[in-house]
């Protein structure tokens, strides 16, 4: 490129932004960062023998104090700064409406439905969060919250009156949270480090209920594009590590390996 033709499109650029002016452009009048949270509650069953315990998907939503939807449930969140991406919104909106810090955060949706807020034409972008049950034992609602509270994904989407669209944007998390159980790693967020494999199948089985695989065992631990995954757990001296906690036999303990699963509909 030549000096002069360089020199002609800078002068070009320099003139298209003088004459440029975004207040040609409606611009929204909020956009804001809503999460769903969930999290997996685990309750011991009064039996006599050993069994797992009761585990139980669950989302936390806030009661609005203020207009709109006074006395309503939603999902936490707020608006955007000028001074900081959506994604960092989120996780600030996560920690000042819930006090919870950390946990898995991924992005899931906009959703821009005209009229989907009486405040006006607000943008929302919806993330979704994974997070230890430990983690919200301290949980509190912000200044602008009346209450915080862990719900059944039954209860959130059939019984409660939620606030603008947030019975959409749940059903929709619950979904994708549902596909990544069944075709990633995803059920980490909701087991210890060591854990059995019958603690992964309920774990998978309390996100997905209609889950059913009877050869389960043989699939996650020899089958060739999941082989690897899982790994089984020894002490220093290389001896196999089990654990009786909810069973009466030893079974043996495994752990998530850091290999990506590359799967497809053709194998």
């Amino acid at each position: 490129m030549s000096e002069n033709y360089k020199h002609v499109n800078e002068e070009n650029d320099e003139q298209a932004a003088l004459a440029y002016s975004s207040k040609k452009y409606r611009t929204p009048d909020g956009v804001p960062a809503d999460i769903v949270m969930f999290t997996l509650t685990k309750r011991e069953r009064k039996t006599v023998t050993k069994t797992l315990p009761i585990r139980e998907l669950k989302v936390m939503l806030i009661k609005r104090k203020g207009w709109p939807f006074a006395g309503r449930w939603a999902l936490p969140g707020g608006f955007c700064q000028e001074n900081e991406s959506i994604y960092d919104a989120a996780k600030r909106e996560l920690m000042e409406e819930t006090g919870v810090d950390g946990g898995h955060l991924e992005y899931l949706n906009v959703y821009s439905q005209p009229g989907r807020d009486p405040r006006g034409w607000i943008i929302s972008h919806a993330f979704f969060a994974l997070v230890e049950e430990w983690m919200l034992e301290h949980r509190q609602a912000a200044d602008d919250a009346e209450d915080v509270g862990l719900f059944t994904i039954q209860e959130a989407l059939q019984e409660l009156e939620l606030a603008f669209d947030h019975r959409t944007i749940i059903e929709d998390a619950y979904r994708r949270i549902q596909q990544q159980m069944l075709e990633t790693t995803i059920a980490r967020q909701f087991l210890p480090r060591d854990f059995t494999l019958s603690e992964l199948y309920q774990v998978i089985q309390s996100v997905v209920p209609d889950f059913e695989e009877p050869n389960f065992i043989r699939k996650i631990t020899s089958t060739r594009s999941r082989k690897g995954i899982v790994e089984e757990v020894r002490d220093e001296e290389g001896n196999l590590l089990s654990s009786n906690q909810y069973s009466q036999r030893p079974a043996q303990l495994y752990r998530f390996t850091e290999l990506v699963p590359r799967l497809s509909i053709y194998t």
